[in-house]
């Protein structure tokens, strides 16, 4: 068996207590708990319930307000969190987690095996009566049963599949919520160290410390998420000093901040392209996408959306996967407009072609890039027309109903590398590219099955390989991120996964 356990530190009013007793004072730039801080987001949620959640941007807020079994660290380990240990069979079908004792829900109950195993089953779409919001897991059909057991006075949770899958950890990130409460949608209840306050649409979030959490305590007391319309409303809260955090920074406005506020710089873990619709002309040509991809010049976009930073890709995921990143695919198509005008005329566009793409008009990022690729495609013929959408019609008629042309977005991911690659599965409701290939399938399913830590490397490669031999999209970047960060705080974060952690986060001493 394969044995986790997970340590965690003494919380950090413990750590002040001690500090007292030496007789010591605080030294200007160390902790200091409690205080309120704002942080301004571009998007409203779509969800409460986090088994509802659909976009990126709810997620990393609700992250403060839910744990699963198991959370990510900094470092893109998997720690326990809900479970205070986890073992994997040799054999990849059967995982076990020890329950923590004495874990609270904000509601002040205490979690229980029950709640663990409804919340598993809810992501798993395994409940007697399903609801047709939930976002189910694809990854838990292979989940045969989930029960829980008594070891000596501990709850174990015993989770056994049909199929091997030594991966399938990174999912248990699944949110463990109450299983008889009912009003999740609107008053959320979770076990993170933030709970929930308040929320206006298109407005605020508001949470509060959650004192009764098992671990390290969160520094600050109270955190509103303001909801702006758009990044440049957020960015005139930010200059008038309504907004303490900002964390999608373009490169002229960290200029405009700087000697103001600390721009930190991370990655936002997601996979930004500029993806195809294979299944309409001309994109069901594997020739015009090809040409597609040659006609981008990447590293003039990453110069000029993040003055450099950042990284170009060449396939569906991004090097925060580690050994299962190809890094060889990064160049696998140069920026060459001459291949891009004779792969056109092969294909019978000598004179280009015109489409639309559908961006996301709360994404100012995304709509930047759109305009930077408008003039790199129109050098080789090709016109790309810009649709901005609303973020809700993109879910429906992009997302959901695969009703575009092309669309630029960026995709995240569990910490597990089928999650990242998932979008392309033929046949899935996930897949609004449209790209099918049996032989990408094919080894999919392999490189979730197998236990040899080679060949799921090696399999994982073949399926990158796989997206940019085919050329299924315009794999852009795995973009940087710029945060504006009110200089009297430390300990803001980043993280291989999308979130903004504000329990990390606290004042300075003055």
């Amino acid at each position: 068996m394969k044995k986790v356990f997970a340590c965690f530190l003494l919380p950090a009013i413990c750590m002040i207590a001690l500090c007292a007793c030496k007789g010591g004072t605080k030294k200007p730039g160390e902790t200091k708990d409690g205080g309120a801080v704002v942080v301004g987001i571009t998007q409203d949620l779509d969800s409460l319930d986090p088994h509802k959640a659909v976009a990126a941007g709810t997620r990393e807020v609700l992250y403060n307000i839910f744990e699963g079994l198991v959370k990510p660290d900094k470092d893109g380990k998997l720690v326990a969190a809900v479970a205070e240990s986890y073992e994997i069979s040799a054999d990849g079908t059967t995982y076990k987690f020890v329950l923590r004792s004495g874990v609270k829900f904000h509601n002040g109950a205490t979690v229980t095996a029950d709640d663990v195993v409804y919340s598993l089953k809810r992501c798993a779409g395994r409940l007697e009566t399903s609801d047709p919001e939930v976002q189910v897991v694809p990854a838990f059909s292979v989940i045969s049963d989930i029960t829980a057991s008594k070891d000596g006075d501990r709850d174990v949770i015993t989770v056994t599949l049909s199929s091997p899958n030594t991966e399938l950890i990174g999912y248990f990130t699944c949110n463990i919520i109450p299983k008889d409460y009912a009003n999740q949608a609107n008053s959320p209840v979770g076990t993170g160290p933030f709970k929930f306050v308040s929320y206006k649409p298109m407005d605020s979030l508001v949470m509060e410390r959650f004192d009764d959490y098992y671990g390290s305590k969160a520094h600050l007391q109270k955190v509103t998420f303001s909801i702006s319309e758009n990044a440049d409303a957020a960015f005139l809260k930010l200059q008038a000093g309504n907004i303490d955090i900002f964390p999608y920074l373009t490169v002229d406005q960290a200029s405009e901040l700087k000697g103001k506020f600390n721009i930190e710089t991370g990655s936002m873990s997601l996979v930004q392209g500029l993806f195809l619709n294979n299944a309409v002309k001309p994109f069901d040509d594997v020739r015009v996408r090809k040409a597609m991809n040659y006609a981008v010049d990447k590293q003039e976009l990453l110069t000029m959306l993040n003055g450099g930073y950042g990284t170009a890709i060449g396939s569906g995921m991004y090097s925060t996967f580690g050994l299962y990143y190809d890094k060889s695919l990064e160049g696998a198509y140069p920026h060459d407009e001459a291949k891009a005008k004779e792969l056109l005329a092969e294909a019978g566009y000598a004179d280009g072609f015109t489409f639309t793409v559908k961006v996301p008009s709360n994404y100012v990022y995304h709509v930047q890039t759109a305009e930077i690729l408008v003039n790199q495609l129109k050098k080789v013929g090709i016109t790309m027309k810009i649709e901005q959408i609303e973020w809700a019609s993109w879910l429906s008629d992009v997302y959901k109903a695969h009703n575009c042309d092309a669309t630029i977005i960026g995709l995240d991911s569990q910490l597990a590398p089928s999650d990242i690659l998932k979008y392309y599965i033929g046949g899935s409701a996930k897949n609004f590219m449209n790209y099918q290939s049996t032989d990408f399938d094919t080894n999919y399913q392999k490189a979730i099955a197998t236990v040899d830590t080679q060949a799921k490397v090696d399999l994982y490669h073949k399926l990158q390989k796989c997206l940019s031999d085919d050329a299924a999209s315009v794999f852009l970047q795995s973009p940087s991120l710029m945060v504006a960060v009110n200089p009297k705080l430390a300990g803001y974060t980043f993280y291989p996964v999308y979130v903004q952690d504000m329990a990390s986060v606290y004042f300075k001493e003055n």
